[in-house]
């Protein structure tokens, strides 16, 4: 298992223009904020389809690292509905539950919103793929 400090760690070395920060993190669990600027908006004042796709993305593979350490992982399946315009000044944020934990995969559904706002913007499910216990850093 790895701690969100060193999760948040290994984000900023790893992934510094991702923009991605811990909020929580619990027993197959993970909520992370993704900060958004003029480079994630599109046209109609709403962000771009792979900003949100980058946030169910990170949220699963940050409780997948809380659950194994820094291993390898990698996406192997990841499915988003599109579901209410973000706003586009606010950041995103993801809650991932993982919903279900094997030897060599793990599947879990995220929730996206934006920032203050309890209403959905997209949900997502996916699969990560564990080729390897080898960890990372």
């Amino acid at each position: 298992m790895a701690t969100k400090s060193e999760i948040e760690k290994f984000l900023a070395d790893q992934f510094p223009q991702a923009k991605l920060s811990v909020l929580d993190l619990g027993p197959k669990t993970a909520t992370i904020k993704k900060q958004v600027g003029f480079e994630n908006q599109r046209p109609g004042e709403t962000l771009s389809g792979p900003t949100i796709f980058a946030v169910a993305d990170a949220a699963i593979y940050v409780a997948v690292l809380g659950e194994l350490g820094l291993t390898n992982a990698v996406t192997s399946q990841l499915n988003l509905n599109f579901l209410k315009k973000p706003d586009s000044n606010k950041a995103l944020i993801g809650k991932c539950e993982l919903i279900k934990i094997g030897r060599r995969v793990i599947t879990g559904q995220v929730q996206i919103f934006s920032e203050g706002s309890e209403e959905l913007v997209a949900y997502a499910t996916g699969t990560y793929a564990i080729p390897s216990h080898k960890k990372l850093i």
